[in-house]
């Protein structure tokens, strides 16, 4: 062992610095393809270790890995494994291949490449996966792994989703690691994106990127594991037969119907009660159990059967209906369950399905539509009984004889995950991990909540047989609400252009068909342009073939998998092996060669024998070897966050409020003061019935300042902003947060810079400073947030509002600020003799009589105005303006009672008719 202290020395002095890590994702209709970059620079003169270590979701396929190291380029090299390898080439990368084709939601596993990098040079890493997101509980989620180990210069995620259907769902989740969400860089754990991310999107189309600088790394995490940045979304589903992609000689089909009647279940629960239960697992496994319980219809039926070294069934020789007596029986059970003994994993799987399989037996008619499954829990290997992996898989598939489905579930490290896959593969289920320090009732909760809501079963999609050929998995046992089924095909060269296709099912009332012919040149064509009008980028014109080699080999997996005789294994393994090296994918049956340099002891590369025979590859775009550490890299630029920026203006409503207002018309600018009370809602813009606007603010009361005038002191604690048009949409803003719903609802803290952008919606926020909006590019407000560290007794967190752009509003806007835009307002001397002494202490005229004196003449209103100076934007700016007294009277139409409202989104027009000029 290395002494701790010269380890930490070593690790200092001599580990790489990542300047650049880049990783950028494109997902075409669920198809996404993610490449990362990564920039390490060895800062001194001798050759050190580099080490890039990259997490991929488990259900990914590496598609290429590259390395350019001193200037050299170094591919790798896809091939087929060797029969009977024991052990991986050397120069093999180090990402671990499992032979299990199903993976559990949010599983990584880790890729690895060590180099030797020379003294004062630079290697880059280039890696490329792809993968199929799947549609569980309502929603795709996307994660990537943020843990390049160290803080990183210039650090960017971007995710753009392109998708046939409006994108309904969108969510950029907060950091995550493991299951539990980690700081957002402000100290604590927080709702929302996390900061600096950026999200801009239309109806089909959105494009998201998190680019925090070094500072905002550190508030997350100093080691650089900053987690998983996860993006979550659905799409609008079409009515009917579902949604058809077609292009280069190859079609998707994704089927996720909604709106249909749930088909009731019969469920048995098989958990292990094995003394290695005890503790933690028991409990959250007792947890999951009691919510579940809760969830069940009132059509369901169900049992429990517990296994350790001997099996105990609560209800023996029957499944039993959901009624409260059963419940609380049920919930008795749960509770008495205690954990002693061995693991007798085949007893407890005979017991439940011969359970099952007699229950369904006896009542044959009345089952005919609903839905059966086995739900089996365990955390080890079979101690007890039988305890060969094969006897257990046959038996298992010879109790459950196709009448139902096994769903199994593993808990932990020391799990033989591949007879609970094999279980689960063969009988029409699937396996879920739980790994060792995840939260196991919420995991448990959420496998149970995918899979308890079955809608559809024996689901059967076929195509006209002279069109397709090659189809990917069409029979399909069940269909659970909030997932999709995905079938994809190779096309036949002849010329029809016509695909029919007919899905056949049963639900709980009947079997159903639906059919369709679809114009394949048609299809195609809409591909094309969706993919045309969003850029889409490299490697995605092929997304459709490459998603149906990707699913051609996950099908090619489990059929060897599940394969009876060693000639069909074989026959699974030919084809599943010749679809990974016809796209690149590193799978369970190929491996990656890679070349790596090799340093000569004065600390410089070696020739390859490439180089030798004076064939080396074309330079990179970087070629010298010595590499400062300010030099461009080869990602390419990325979306930024938002900056310091705002338009100033000066018509407002601040402060206590001090309202502002600059008159385009006249060339003036014209102030007041609205005295108003704790609670009241006032209108400050109104336009809804052109433009679509509204802006309501809520005032907070506070004391006012000893020796003041006044009695109270009131601000604004709330902003609602009310977009009509083209859908409704509002913003509300309190110094705090920031709460944006449209398509989507999204809270925003106001303490992290964060833009968000729609097709008719623009959101930047400058991180505890001021929010922008934008709305239909012709409208703009600007918030300010005013924070205060140690307030004073008057004082309170409140809200300015800035009026930057009103192009977009018609000439019948009104409201306290509104009113005013489209106004001439002219001013005017009045004759009088008056002392101004009491009313404008800064006037020359102090105490002196004079012959006139200011107004303003307001529509056929005159009022009287006095010059005074105001501070905007939190004393940044000061203006002179002509103040109106006694509460804006005479200034703006009718009185102050007229601008209170009712509730915050109220968007009732100005009550004394339009403001017509």
């Amino acid at each position: 062992r290395i002494p701790r202290q010269v380890k930490t020395l070593l690790t200092k002095e001599t580990k790489p610095h990542i300047q650049e890590l880049s990783v950028q994702t494109t997902i075409i209709s669920r198809y996404a393809f993610t490449a990362v970059s990564c920039s390490m620079l060895n800062r001194h003169s001798a050759a050190t270790r580099g080490v890039f270590q990259f997490h991929i979701p488990t259900a990914a396929y590496i598609s290429n890995f590259t390395m350019i190291v001193g200037g050299r380029v170094f591919p790798s090299q896809v091939k087929a494994k060797e029969k009977k390898m024991k052990k991986e080439v050397g120069e093999n990368n180090g990402k671990r291949n499992k032979n299990t084709p199903e993976q559990s939601e949010g599983e990584m596993e880790v890729f690895r490449m060590e180099v030797t990098i020379p003294g004062r040079n630079r290697a880059v890493f280039l890696l490329t996966y792809e993968e199929l997101l799947q549609r569980r509980l309502g929603r795709y989620e996307h994660v990537t792994s943020v843990r390049p180990m160290q803080l990183v210069s210039r650090l960017s995620m971007g995710v753009t989703i392109v998708e046939h259907s409006r994108i309904t769902y969108l969510e950029v989740l907060p950091l995550r690691n493991g299951k539990t969400p980690s700081s957002n860089g402000n100290g604590k754990a927080d709702v929302g994106p996390p900061v600096s991310t950026v999200v801009k999107q239309n109806e089909t189309f959105c494009k998201i990127s998190f680019t925090p600088n070094i500072a905002q790394q550190a508030k997350i995490a100093t080691n650089g594991m900053l987690g998983e940045f996860v993006v979550r979304y659905d799409v609008e589903r079409e009515i009917g037969i579902g949604d058809i992609q077609v292009l280069d000689g190859h079609f998707v089909h994704y089927f996720a119907p909604k709106d249909l009647p749930v088909v009731s279940k019969n469920v048995v629960f098989v958990i292990d009660t094995s003394a290695s239960m005890v503790g933690t697992k028991i409990r959250q496994t007792k947890e999951a159990l009691f919510t579940i319980l809760r969830e069940l219809r009132p059509n369901d039926h169900f049992n429990y059967v517990t296994f350790s070294n001997r099996i105990r069934v609560w209800q023996p020789g029957k499944l039993v209906p959901v009624t409260p007596n059963n419940i609380r029986d049920a919930k008795k059970f749960i509770y008495m369950i205690s954990p002693t003994g061995g693991t007798d994993i085949n007893g407890g799987i005979q017991t439940g399905s011969a359970l099952l399989s007699d229950y369904l037996s006896s009542k044959e008619e009345s089952h005919h539509n609903s839905v059966s499954l086995i739900i089996f829990l365990t955390d080890g290997r079979p101690t007890v009984g039988v305890v060969q992996s094969p006897v257990i898989i046959g038996n298992t598939k010879a109790a459950v004889q196709e009448k139902f489905c096994l769903f199994t579930i593993g808990m932990g490290d020391d799990v033989d995950y591949r007879l609970l896959e094999r279980m689960s593969l063969d009988n029409c289920g699937t396996m879920r991990r739980i790994p060792e320090d995840a939260a196991a009732s919420v995991m448990l909760k959420g496998f149970y909540d995918e899979i308890g809501t079955p809608l559809l079963s024996d689901i059967r999609v076929e195509y006209s047989e002279d069109a397709v050929e090659y189809i990917t998995q069409n029979l399909f046992t069940n269909y659970f609400n909030g997932s999709e089924l995905v079938v994809a095909g190779k096309l036949t060269n002849r010329s029809s252009d016509s695909l029919h296709v007919q899905v056949t099912a049963s639900n709980s009332e009947r079997s159903i068909v639906l059919e369709k012919d679809v114009s394949i040149h048609e299809r195609e064509q809409e591909t094309e342009r969706r993919l045309a009008e969003v850029e889409a980028g490299p490697n995605t014109n092929d997304y459709v073939e490459r998603l149906w080699g990707y699913l051609s080999v996950k099908d090619g997996l489990k059929g060897r998998l599940r394969s009876q005789t060693s000639a069909e294994r074989e026959n699974y393994t030919q084809h599943a092996t010749n679809l990974s090296l016809t796209y690149n994918f590193l799978t369970p049956l190929t491996q990656m060669i890679v070349e790596k340099p090799q340093v000569l002891a004065d600390g410089t590369l070696a020739q390859t024998q490439k180089e030798a025979e004076a064939t080396e590859a074309p330079p990179p775009a970087e070629t010298s070897n010595q590499l400062s550490e300010d030099n461009n890299s080869l990602t390419p630029q990325s979306l930024k966050p938002a900056k310091k920026s705002v338009t100033l203006s000066k018509t407002s409503a601040d402060g206590d409020p001090h309202f502002v207002v600059e008159v385009p018309l006249s060339k003036l600018t014209m102030c007041f003061n609205i005295n108003g009370e704790p609670g009241h809602i006032l209108r400050l813009v109104t336009d809804h019935k052109h433009s679509g606007v509204t802006v309501n603010g809520a005032l907070i009361g506070a004391p006012a300042p000893a020796g003041s005038h006044k009695v109270q002191r009131t601000y604004f604690s709330t902003i609602t902003i009310v977009a009509n048009k083209p859908r409704r949409s509002y913003i509300e803003v309190t110094p705090q947060k920031v709460i944006l719903d449209g398509r989507d609802r999204m809270i925003l803290p106001s303490s992290s810079s964060i833009s968000v952008e729609t097709a008719n919606l623009a959101v930047v926020i400058i991180a505890n400073t001021n929010l922008t909006v934008t709305i239909q590019g012709t409208i703009q407000f600007v918030i300010l947030f005013h924070h205060y560290k140690n307030p004073a007794p008057y004082q309170r967190d409140h809200l300015g509002f800035y009026i930057a752009n009103s192009k977009g509003l018609s000439k019948y806007t009104h409201g306290l600020l509104g009113q005013f835009l489209y106004e001439d307002i002219g001013l005017t001397q009045l004759p009088g003799n008056f002392s101004m002494a009491a009313e404008n202490s800064t006037q020359e005229t102090l105490g002196k009589n004079i012959t006139s004196y200011p107004a303003l003449k307001v529509k056929d209103r005159t009022v009287t105005v006095i010059k005074k100076s105001r501070q905007i934007y939190s004393g940044k700016q000061t203006i002179d303006c002509w103040f109106a007294k006694n509460n804006a009277a005479k200034l703006i139409d009718g009185q102050y009672s007229d601008y209170v409202v009712s509730h915050l989104f109220d968007t009732g027009d100005w009550a004394n008719g339009t403001n017509t000029h």
